[in-house]
């Protein structure tokens, strides 16, 4: 975990440097996403792991990614959550990560724990305080501009 939090942290810094180095500032669009005078603003990193429970039912296990997939969407509309991904197999048994827009580890937990598979134990939350890019507040937007809508 300390690589992969190191990683991001050498990536943000870098982007940091860069967009430092242009002419391109926007104030209300920073004051909009809260950054400060970097750019940038704290969060809490979420890394999801395999939780405890071993005994749920394929069928169970299909509910609740159900309600983990609609509780991440109702984050982000509620601008709560900036980033969720799963990790691709591995060792560690990480599953996925979230960025919660939030700056108190006391506040993200309530806000994991609003997942029905973190209430269910199929997985488990480790949450640590990040210094990141405003930038990521405007993912969401972004991304719905870039996600082809179902047929």
């Amino acid at each position: 975990m300390k690589k992969l939090l190191i990683t991001l942290l050498f990536i943000a810094f870098n982007q940091v440097g860069f967009s430092q180095e242009t002419s391109n500032y926007d104030e209300a669009l920073s004051k909009k996403l809260g950054g400060d005078e970097r750019g940038m603003k704290t969060y809490v990193f979420c890394i999801l792991k395999t939780g405890t429970n071993t005994t749920a039912t394929a069928e169970e296990k299909k509910l609740l990614f159900d309600g983990h997939m609609a509780n991440i969407k109702k984050l982000a509309d509620e601008n709560k959550l900036v980033v969720a991904g799963p990790f691709m197999k591995n060792e560690k048994n990480y599953r996925g990560i979230f960025i919660f827009n939030c700056t108190t580890i006391e506040e993200a937990e309530k806000l994991v724990n609003s997942d029905p598979a973190v209430q269910a134990k199929l997985f488990e939350a480790d949450l640590t305080i990040w210094y990141g890019s405003a930038a990521l507040g405007a993912t969401k937007e972004i991304h719905d501009k870039i996600t082809k809508p179902k047929k």
